[in-house]
């Protein structure tokens, strides 16, 4: 592997690290209706486990409205358990073909709670950016062995990695800022 192909593929992971953590943030409620809050809970369903998004269409006709449109008339109802068990707190209302489900403001309580959980995302995120750092690092030590590259090179190239690593938390951190102000706009 060449010193360009570690630090593409380091920079590709990382990327792909901070995109799951934007998503992850996504599915965190604040006082606006978001699809992502309820897409990849999963519903028991033609002898399986499938994912809201694969069953329904997720709108918010309003701010604080989110409406599932079952694509199949059969699946109305065990969605409607699978969202009753989940972890949203909010009690699904069959409409017809349809399942609304209406947002709360938020209490101070579970605004903390969000933020704990937004921190824990956050860290998670961190943490895997630090694990991808460190796996290309020890992938430049390798070809600094093989005699590939000298001793010269590699403190360059760990320096290059450690500010990409630093740029990518930073990215983070500013993403896990901005939830946190959203959720505590009242």
């Amino acid at each position: 592997m060449t010193i360009d192909d570690i630090l593409l593929d380091a920079d590709d992971k990382m990327t792909k690290s901070l995109d799951v953590v934007h998503h992850n943030f996504s599915g965190v409620r604040t006082s606006k209706a978001s699809p992502a809050l309820v897409e990849n809970i999963q519903v028991e369903v033609y002898g399986t486990q499938m994912r809201v998004r694969e069953l329904a269409g997720i709108t918010t006709p309003e701010p604080r409205v989110l409406m599932i449109q079952p694509w199949d008339a059969a699946t109305l109802h065990p969605i409607e358990k699978a969202l009753q068990k989940s972890s949203i707190g909010i009690n699904p209302v069959i409409d017809k073909k349809s399942i609304r489900l209406i947002l709360p403001e938020l209490s101070q309580e579970r605004r903390a709670e969000f933020i704990k959980l937004i921190h824990k995302q956050s860290e998670d995120g961190r943490v895997a950016i630090r694990h991808i750092r460190r796996e290309a690092i020890e992938s430049l030590k390798k070809e600094q062995k093989g005699k590939t590259i000298t001793e010269d090179q590699l403190k360059e190239h760990e320096a290059e990695m450690q500010k990409m690593t630093d740029g990518f938390i930073a990215k983070i951190d500013a993403a896990m800022a901005a939830k946190e102000k959203e959720l505590l706009t009242v």
